[in-house]
């Protein structure tokens, strides 16, 4: 870790996942959640202002003191009560099957081991409890494929180990979760970022 991934990256990333289209696709994929929720990838707290009444809790896991910081006025505008809980989605110390749901938005990617990560989602889900994810990844297209494995070593260096080549369903499936829906788009925007705007939205159950 260094001053860049420290305290240059959590701020970048607050700025460039809090647009409009992305706040949009954030409320869907919160709408499903519902009771105790876990939050892997907590981060700037860009998901609070969609979280459902039907929530009752919310406990963040989120290794960034910069972005737990930079989460507070969000925090303090939600009357769902926020915990943070841990700081490593690899090895969440919670009970088994102790939430109703889990929630990852933009994280998996950064992650080191994601189906680790996705083992202990399963482990703490109660029965028939919900994974809801929102994430970036491996484009189907060959041409944006093969740009993202030439510029995912530059980007794990300069996006906190973030990975632009990720099959996030294939990730979720490997966990023995059963996924229930999946959306998958390419974001609008100039053929020059296609490698980055390659998405996921789903939901899957334990």
């Amino acid at each position: 870790m260094g001053v860049w991934t420290d305290h240059v990256v959590p701020r970048l990333a607050d700025a460039s996942l809090r647009s409009d289209e992305i706040g949009e696709l954030r409320r869907e994929a919160c709408a499903p959640l519902a009771g105790r929720v876990l939050e892997l990838g907590f981060g700037s707290g860009l998901n609070t202002r969609w979280y459902p009444p039907a929530v009752t809790s919310v406990a963040a896991v989120e290794p960034s003191h910069v972005g737990w910081r930079l989460s507070e006025p969000r925090r303090d505008r939600t009357d769902v009560p926020i915990e943070r809980r841990g700081l490593d989605g690899q090895r969440l110390d919670e009970p088994d099957a102790s939430y109703d749901a889990v929630l990852v938005t933009f994280a998996l990617c950064t992650i080191p081991d994601p189906a680790r990560a996705l083992d202990e989602v399963r482990r703490v889900l109660r029965p028939g409890g919900m994974l809801c994810f929102l994430e970036h990844g491996l484009a189907p297209d060959p041409r944006v494929a093969a740009w993202q494995r030439r510029l995912e070593p530059v980007q794990r260096r300069v996006a906190g180990g973030c990975h632009l080549t990720r099959d996030v369903p294939s990730l979720v499936a490997g966990a023995g979760l059963r996924i229930v829906s999946v959306r998958e788009e390419q974001l609008e925007g100039p053929r020059i970022a296609r490698p980055w705007t390659y998405g996921y939205l789903g939901s899957a159950t334990s």
